[in-house]
């Protein structure tokens, strides 16, 4: 790695035993989707499991996201007639990535992903449906799964209700800091600390590291992704980089470090995303001299960086009724009407006037886009507008900055979950997923496509329940 990222409070100990209050089969650390997912597989399994979750409740990144997961093949799709496989979607993955991901992994996820979404809904009965109306950039055909109110609240909800069920035992208000391992790289216990400042040292035949990554953690942000110096972190307080320091210490191999979530919607001042059908369906976003600045459709995350390089690192996305009318279905969207984010003009003039957008700018661009729609052609970012509708009186817009989620980069795993070593030999009984895995996206913020923070959330979360089970007692 060359730098030093390990911190004195996050640390791995070495021993050959330790004295354990307690021997649980199988330990997760972290209580968000990739945490319930994990321990849900566990429990199918026939085994005990034990989630140690920081907060109150659990709710993690998930809880913080739409909660779409995409999944090709998934018997909801095929109901719907939708027409997808594995290789499409994998072929997807890659392609916005440009090659630049492990495509073994990337095609095993892809072709699990369907499986995941029959077992939480047909094992477990979660109430996901497919999204309508729209494709997320990069996918070729609708795949994105998601709760009734398209919210991760509501579908870690049912998740955390499905582990009651289940028998899932949750220590809630407790973190890990330290991890107990023996001079093989085994893992012997985790120390659990309460809000008392006590650490309980608590055995396991299995561990499953499921705290996300790096974004909460400011210095290692500033030290691995320069670039998002003034971008505001929208993700769970928690991300301090655990799995990371503690996969340094382990002698863990580790990529894509620089990788990320971004978003260039969160709207300024509220903190609430405005999700991306405002543009895909053919908004655009204008900067304060009313001119388009970037390709917004090629995607959410690296449009981020471009929304930080505007004046005063804020644009304002800008949309009509019509789109206004798809984002309705959207928990988050609702939020933001709530909320008085969404300013509405009846006129380019109006609007300019209301935003403080330059008034000729703004028309100007407007025309232009209209333009573009009608004829099909590129523009100057290489952006098409063909066969959207063209941007019509009522107009809304929404002030918003660019904002980093979470961290896509971590700790490199097979087919299994289980975490690689730096010479590919995997360690004895150390398993993660979702960001504290090594993700899909490749090194930067342009690979990232909508829903690849869940897919490896839940279908490597599953699969390292699934794994752990196996060698747990």
């Amino acid at each position: 790695m060359g730098e030093e990222m390990t911190t004195n409070a996050i640390k791995v100990v070495r021993t050959q035993s330790i004295d354990a209050i307690a021997e649980i089969p199988v330990i997760v650390i972290g209580g968000g989707g990739t945490g319930l997912c994990a321990a849900l597989a566990v429990r199918d399994a026939g085994k005990d499991v034990f989630v140690i979750e920081r907060d109150k409740q659990p709710l993690g990144t998930t809880a913080m996201s739409t909660g779409l997961i995409p999944a090709a093949g998934s018997k909801i799709q095929q109901a719907a007639g939708v027409e997808d496989s594995p290789q499409l979607f994998a072929d997807d993955i890659k392609g916005k990535a440009s090659g630049k991901v492990d495509g073994e992994v990337v095609d095993f996820l892809a072709s699990e992903s369907a499986h995941t979404i029959d077992w939480l809904v047909e094992q477990h009965g979660l109430q996901l449906s497919l999204v309508e109306g729209f494709t997320y950039p990069g996918h070729s055909v609708r795949r994105m799964h998601g709760m009734p109110s398209r919210s991760g609240s509501e579908l870690m909800g049912a998740l955390a209700d499905v582990c009651e069920t289940a028998g899932v035992d949750i220590l809630t208000e407790a973190t890990v800091d330290t991890l107990y391992a023996n001079d093989e790289g085994r893992i012997l216990g985790v120390g659990a600390v309460r809000p008392d400042g006590e650490e309980d040292i608590i055995g396991c035949d299995a561990l499953i590291l499921a705290c996300c990554g790096f974004a909460g953690n400011e210095e290692m942000v500033a030290r691995l992704i320069p670039e998002l110096e003034h971008a505001t972190f929208h993700g769970h307080p928690g991300n301090k980089g655990h799995a990371i320091a503690w996969g340094e210490d382990l002698d863990a191999a580790m990529a894509d470090l620089s990788s990320y979530q971004g978003h260039a919607g969160l709207a300024a001042g509220f903190g609430i995303p405005i999700l991306w059908p405002t543009i895909t369906e053919g908004g655009v976003q204008v900067n304060k001299a009313g001119m388009r600045f970037a390709n917004e459709a090629a995607g959410y995350s690296e449009q981020a960086v471009e929304v930080l390089k505007q004046e005063g690192h804020v644009a304002w996305t800008v949309y009509d009724e019509t789109r206004h009318k798809i984002m309705e279905q959207f928990d988050d969207y609702q939020q933001a009407i709530t909320a008085g984010c969404l300013i509405r003009a009846e006129s380019p003039e109006e609007l300019a006037d209301k935003t403080g957008i330059d008034p000729d700018g703004l028309r100007a661009t407007l025309v232009e886009t209209q333009l573009l729609t009608e004829s099909g052609d590129k523009d100057q970012f290489g952006r098409s507008f063909a066969g959207k509708s063209p941007l019509r009186a009522p107009f809304y817009a929404v002030r918003v900055t660019g904002a980093l989620f979470h961290t896509q980069g971590g700790l490199e795993v097979g087919k299994d979950a289980r975490v690689l070593r730096q010479d590919r030999s995997a360690l004895p009984n150390l398993f993660a997923g979702g960001g504290a895995a090594r993700g899909i996206s490749g090194p930067g913020a342009d690979g990232y496509m909508a829903g690849n923070g869940l897919l490896t959330a839940t279908t490597l979360g599953r699969i390292a329940g699934q794994e752990a089970a196996k060698i747990a007692s």
